[in-house]
């Protein structure tokens, strides 16, 4: 169209007809034409220039926010359920939760001999020191661990994975120079374990490394993939080379750490009771399920014994059935009552006014129960009182999740009194010596209720009983000693997670053989 308003502006003169001036074109000449494309061509380059400018610079603000949303970005979404965090959360709790740079151990290079991977079983504390020998296995015949499987079949039937409990990261990285730990297999190996090309086996209770070596490595090399589907108490308290003891204890106090949130809430109850003083955390064994297995029913009525009967008889995994439960009490083997505990602890001389935390789960007929507890000891707490609902929202139905919190709390009292020696109680107790030997009252149950008797009846009036419970855990505090061995006894003699005392650092305290 340029070109032939051009032509005409040449032959004809410099009109144009009507209907073209009313189109708004200009008739221009050939000079004009050039010129009129360089000023089209400069406006272009102007707005590509701007254009990549523009970009630049928003790029630049993308990056510049992506790297304020690092630091700011967890406390914008303090309340979201994935945070976990907490308005009234302390400076300190709040400043340790910012990632801090951690250096990881060199990796260590070894032959793999095979991958072994691992299904805990048990709850919390059994699967924790499962973990640790498993672990210790792993390194002694190197071979690659699998991240373990977390029992989800129990009688408290958490579903809770092994991350979900335990920073998984910090298990894998600290560990690096002793042992390889990946969260699955290879793809090429978890094919051949979807369609069952793999042994599976339960490994020999209390077994010595020896038998590691000679039964489990040859499988490991035939089979390239063991599945060990039993972890709770296989391998031996004593008789094991000192690397492997201290490496048990560098696992359990070093690479299982809690998750970040599990840890948070942990310190939140922490401070909560500290603020109010000292705490004596009582680790109260008296739940249903507890009573039911143990077939422990002293101080129950005929409805409480038959309801815990029934309850013991619906599980068949739980061998004994037929328990005497006088006889069991007699020997020691009960946890105490709420009612025995109160007379232990008030002749123990403990303060009155101490606030006393209930490490448990629900106490069987609480109410009733716990009356004379709470009578003598009006500052008894939970986390579910010290804590509003909105904090434990995440944590329900998830009993491995609730019990880390309790084992946190039990690690930092300034007592720490358990009324059964189950695992919760051994691990626990093990923990403390390995923080300094803080105070751990081990209650003598054998000889206590051998007391209580005697003051109920009559016998004893109340001030021999106290001078005689005093004196019976005088050496009974969690103070240094040896454990000790029975040969082909192991479940009689002292459990290695109770006195790992190969991982202490003793210095003018004698070791014990009492």
């Amino acid at each position: 169209m340029m070109l032939r308003w051009a032509k005409v502006s040449d032959g004809k003169g410099d009109h144009c007809d009507s209907e073209e001036m009313d189109m708004g074109f200009n008739v221009l000449g050939s000079d004009e034409i050039v010129k009129s494309k360089r000023l089209i061509v400069r406006p272009r380059i102007r707005v590509w220039m701007a254009r990549a400018i523009t970009t630049v610079i928003l790029w630049t603000c993308v990056v510049q926010l992506m790297a304020i949303g690092e630091l700011w970005g967890p406390r914008l979404l303090k309340g979201m359920p994935h945070c976990f965090s907490h308005q009234d959360a302390s400076p300190a709790i709040t400043k340790a939760f910012v990632p801090a740079k951690v250096v990881l151990p060199p990796k260590r290079i070894h032959k793999n001999n095979g991958y072994l991977m691992v299904s805990c079983n048990g709850g919390l504390n059994q699967m924790r020191a499962a973990i640790c020998d498993m672990v210790a296995i792993a390194r002694h015949l190197n071979v690659t661990l699998i991240v373990p499987e977390l029992d989800k079949t129990s009688f408290w039937a958490d579903p809770s994975d092994f991350q979900d409990i335990f920073d998984v990261d910090n298990f894998i990285g600290s560990l690096r120079d002793e042992v390889r730990i990946l969260k699955e297999l290879p793809p090429r190996l978890k094919r051949r374990v979807e369609q069952g090309l793999f042994y599976s086996l339960p490994p020999v209770s209390w077994s010595n490394i020896s038998y590691y070596e000679k039964q489990i490595l040859p499988l490991l090399l035939k089979h390239k993939v063991v599945h060990l589907n039993r972890t709770d108490a296989r391998l031996a308290n004593n008789g094991l080379p000192l690397k492997i003891q201290r490496l048990r204890c560098r696992v359990n106090y070093n690479a299982l750490r809690f998750t970040s949130q599990i840890e948070e809430l942990g310190r939140k109850i922490v401070k909560i009771l500290t603020q109010k003083g000292p705490f004596l955390v009582l680790h109260l064994r008296y739940e249903m399920d507890m009573l039911a297995f143990s077939g422990c029913t002293h101080g129950c009525d005929s409805r409480e014994v038959e309801e815990l009967t029934t309850m013991r008889y619906a599980y068949p995994w739980w061998k004994e059935k037929v328990i005497n439960s006088e006889l069991k009490r007699q020997d020691g083997l009960c946890p105490l009552t709420p009612e025995e505990t109160t007379l232990v602890l008030t002749a123990l001389g403990i303060d009155q006014s101490i606030q006393i935390y209930i490490a448990a789960g629900e106490i069987y007929d609480g109410e009733r129960r716990m009356a004379s507890l709470q009578a003598a000891f009006p500052n008894v707490v939970r986390k579910e009182t010290l804590l509003e609902p909105s904090d434990l929202m995440y944590f329900q139905n998830h009993s491995s999740q609730m019990a880390a919190l309790d084992y946190l709390v039990s690690l930092e009292s300034d007592i720490f009194i358990p009324t059964y020696d189950g695992n919760m109680a051994k691990v626990v107790e093990g923990h403390r010596r390995f923080l300094g030997f803080k105070r751990t009252i081990l209650l003598d149950r054998k000889h206590v209720v051998h007391l209580i008797d005697q003051y109920t009846n009559g016998s004893l009036s109340w001030d021999e009983f106290s001078i005689m419970v005093k004196k019976t855990h005088a050496n009974r505090m969690g103070n240094p000693k040896r454990r000790i061995i029975i040969p082909d006894r192991p479940k009689e003699e002292d459990y290695f997670y109770s006195n790992p005392q190969e991982c202490f650092q003793f210095q003018d305290e004698p070791l014990s053989s009492t």
